[in-house]
């Protein structure tokens, strides 16, 4: 890679510190609220340090004439996150003392929206620490959506071409520059932040709860102000919300950009959204009946706790309201398949997403006609477009590679002395962006704070990978990436 073009992701790069360092003035404000100005220094350190290695980047300038080429992109994107999550990580050392490699795994999780923690004590902790944690879910989720946008589409994996709408056709004509979509998705994020931190609020949250959790439902992350999570809040209304928020930002980001310019039906024809709901209400129904018969709850609370729970799973967010592990073995087990299945491409949800079960059904379904109709022309299609060989290839290699990434991870992870259920349920959680995995130790009701050190490294990988969907990161191993 020529130094051009270094010096030009160098230069980006800086602007992202820069703005992560100034995005650091928000828990210095919340101490000064809290009148805890004692723990001020940590957060005004990490700053500094933060903006004087953005400033030190941007000032190799950058060279007139240099532009990155669409594969520079795949190495400024996983540059970026992965220096975000480097510097992100100083708040936690200077103020909580934790070791780096903590540190940097809960910066990681923050900022790739996993949730998964090693922090307990979160009803006692520090102010200045839970609004950066919910802060980095708020930041790593607006920061996917751009990518999910502007670099996945290259790499023929984020499926964005297959969720426009015929508006949204027309508006990228009429606005044929990604700013302008950027623009009106920003707009629809920071909306659905300040409705949701309305209704928290509105629901029995106090307004720093209230500002903390949107954050956290609207990116899917899953960081909560409590080690209950939201089981700390016993009004239904608080759940409902929680819900309708997760289920926002799970649905795709650029349909609303469509929604926004006078196309109201947009998320109502979308093949992918349709699908979405559909397998939520689904599990909310035939989950929600069995906890039902099995407890002594009533109907309308059996599917509230439902509701909040498998929402959370399915569009890989993280909260719990209660320890769903000791519901039993069914659904346990289907609370572990819903978090391969994310919620919708172009979302801050992660996972397989639903648009590829959907064009895999699709594709079975065809053989089997082909099966029957050897002569038969059969017409495969997916939101009004055409599947051509291109996009079953890419959807192939995607979900291959996710599958083997799991798999593999896992296996390291057994060598690091885990069980074989921390071990899969860690690799598929960080992998699919859920947070929490099963069992004893990395449920909902644990964390991962006594896992050692080289597996708290190798989950990060996981987060890292599942987040910027696998194949954005491999691209940089390939040799040819490297030649002139």
């Amino acid at each position: 890679m020529a130094l051009p073009t270094l010096r030009v992701i160098a230069f980006i790069n800086g602007i992202f510190l820069v703005t992560l360092a100034i995005s650091m003035v928000i828990p210095m404000l919340t101490l000064v609220l809290f009148d805890r100005p004692q723990e001020l220094n940590a957060f005004l350190w990490s700053s500094l340090i933060t903006l004087g290695a953005g400033l030190a980047m941007i000032a190799q300038g950058r060279q007139e004439g240099t532009h990155l080429r669409p594969r520079d992109m795949y190495m400024l994107t996983v540059s970026s996150w992965v220096l975000v999550g480097i510097f992100a990580a100083i708040p936690f050392m200077l103020a909580q003392g934790m070791s780096y490699t903590d540190a940097f795994f809960e910066s990681m999780s923050g900022i790739t929206a996993t949730g998964a923690t090693v922090l307990t004590g979160l009803d006692s902790m520090s102010p200045g620490i839970l609004i950066w944690r919910s802060l980095l879910h708020w930041l790593g989720g607006i920061g996917f959506i751009a990518m999910a946008v502007a670099i996945l589409p290259m790499l023929r994996i984020g499926g964005m071409r297959l969720f426009q709408t015929e508006s949204s056709d027309r508006s990228e004509k009429v606005m044929p520059r990604s700013h302008m979509v950027a623009k009106y998705m920003v707009a629809a994020y920071l909306g659905i932040s300040m409705l949701g931190c309305l209704a928290f609020w509105a629901a029995g949250m106090n307004l720093f709860d209230a500002i903390n959790h949107t954050m956290s439902a609207i990116a899917t992350g899953g960081f909560s102000t409590s080690d209950q999570s939201l089981a700390k809040w016993s009004a239904p209304a608080v759940h409902w919300v929680a819900v309708v928020v997760m289920i926002l930002g799970s649905l795709p980001f650029v349909l609303y950009v469509s929604t926004l310019r006078g196309n109201y039906r947009a998320l109502v024809k979308d093949q992918q959204v349709r699908g979405f709901l559909g397998i939520l209400l689904a599990t909310w129904v035939t989950l929600g009946t069995w906890y039902y018969l099995t407890t002594d709850l009533h109907w309308l609370d059996a599917i509230r706790h439902v509701a909040v729970n498998t929402t959370s799973i399915l569009t890989t967010t993280g909260f719990a309201l209660g320890d769903y592990t000791l519901w039993g073995g069914f659904a346990g087990m289907l609370f572990f398949y819903l978090g391969f299945i994310g919620g919708c491409s172009g979302s801050t949800a992660g996972g397989l997403k639903i648009f590829r079960f959907q064009v895999a059904y699709i594709l079975l379904k065809a053989n089997l006609q082909q099966l029957v109709h050897p002569r038969a022309v059969i017409k495969q299609q997916y939101n009004r477009h055409r599947l051509d060989e291109d996009i079953v290839r890419s959807i192939l290699t995607f979900s291959f590679f996710f599958t083997i990434t799991i798999a593999a991870l896992a296996l390291a992870l057994t060598l690091c002395g885990l069980d074989w259920i921390t071990a899969l349920s860690g690799a598929a959680s960080t992998v699919s962006g859920v947070g929490p995995g099963m069992g004893p130790v990395i449920g909902p009701a644990g964390t991962f704070a006594s896992l050692p050190d080289m597996a708290k490294w190798l989950l990060t990988l996981g987060m890292l990978l599942g987040r910027l969907e696998i194949l954005t990161v491999l691209v940089l191993l390939m040799p040819a990436f490297w030649r002139h």
